[in-house]
């Protein structure tokens, strides 16, 4: 794959993370690694659904690369790794300063309208 600027890979990343947040399942499980490295067991207890329908979400997780699975002993437990998580919401916090930047040159254009406005007698 062809980058340019880093940009492709970086909205390629962003785009599976998202993909990975919008789902509440998937939510609630990195919610509960919060917490700590669970088993797929573990991870399935509180859903009314299937280990096999858990791990599925496990791998749009891992696709994703906010966890990995580490092997101790016969277990695999999952690990949130936060990275990527930073990289989404560095994305959110500097587009959110961009709106919010938009927003107030916005509010000065009105109030400067407004001053216009009445200077010019209402006329307009």
């Amino acid at each position: 794959m062809g980058i340019v600027g880093g940009v492709a890979v970086v909205e390629d990343e962003l785009s599976l993370v998202f993909s990975a947040l919008a789902d509440p399942t998937r939510r609630a499980i990195l919610e509960r690694l919060a917490h700590g490295d669970a088993t797929v067991n573990q991870l399935a207890e509180p859903f009314a659904m299937t280990q096999q329908a858990v791990s599925k979400h496990l791998k749009v997780l891992e696709r994703a690369r906010l966890i990995s699975r580490t092997r101790t002993a016969q277990s695999r437990p999952c690990v949130l790794d936060t990275a990527h998580l930073d990289v989404a919401a560095g994305w959110i916090a500097r587009h959110r300063q961009i709106w919010s930047d938009r927003h107030d040159r916005l509010e000065e254009h009105l109030a400067a309208l407004k001053v216009k406005q009445r200077r010019d007698g209402g006329t307009r």
